[in-house]
């Protein structure tokens, strides 16, 4: 069976998205084509306006519809305390979790040398003036319980040390996580747990 052409590029893109295998993308191709064409077209909008009317915090390098972000202006927030994590998928989980109320630091990834992601490619330079331009006494290490996060949270702690600030507190979060998994899918009471038995790094 030949498919038209509008239905294969539609494949196409949805198996470009990841965790979307070939069968998956097919059937989400085939569900939309049923869907009355207002809701696609709302659909359409939406990925439309997704870079838009979004944007990246020049401060902490969250995801949101101001910059700086809302958290980041906030006066609720603790502003000694700043939690680093590796997406904003991460803040959003921990956001949910209502375990913490301090600032963030978004590092869009971790090291990773297989797949040639150095210190560089991260937001990690960005970290440190906040360190010595706010009134900082902790940073909580929250990058995943994988290889991956372990080297990152190694490297920032190195990093922070060589600088000297000695009123920085680094604590690591704790094993409520397992390990390999990833924050954006841990429930609630992991992440409680995570935040409450933290220690130092």
């Amino acid at each position: 069976m030949v498919l038209p052409k509008a239905i294969s590029r539609l494949i196409e893109s949805f198996e470009r998205l990841p965790g979307i295998g070939p069968k998956t993308a097919q059937r989400l191709t085939f569900y939309l084509l049923h869907v009355p064409q207002h809701e696609l077209d709302q659909f359409a909008d939406n990925l439309r306006d997704l870079k838009s009317e979004t944007v990246t915090c020049s401060i902490c390098f969250n995801v949101g519809e101001q910059d700086p972000c809302g958290i980041c202006l906030s006066p609720q927030r603790e502003r000694n305390i700043i939690c680093v994590v590796e997406a904003p998928l991460d803040v959003l989980a921990i956001e949910k979790a209502g375990a913490y109320k301090g600032l963030y630091h978004v590092l869009h990834g971790a090291i990773s040398p297989l797949n040639n992601i150095g210190p560089d490619e991260l937001h990690i330079q960005e970290l440190f003036p906040r360190l010595k331009k706010d009134e900082i006494t902790e940073i909580i290490l929250a990058t995943n319980p994988n290889m991956e996060g372990e080297t990152t949270a190694m490297y920032i702690t190195d990093q922070i040390k060589r600088m000297n600030i000695l009123n920085i507190k680094i604590t690591r979060i704790a094993r409520g996580l397992p390990t390999g998994s990833d924050l954006e899918y841990a429930d609630e009471v992991s992440l409680i747990k995570s935040f409450e038995g933290r220690r130092e790094y």
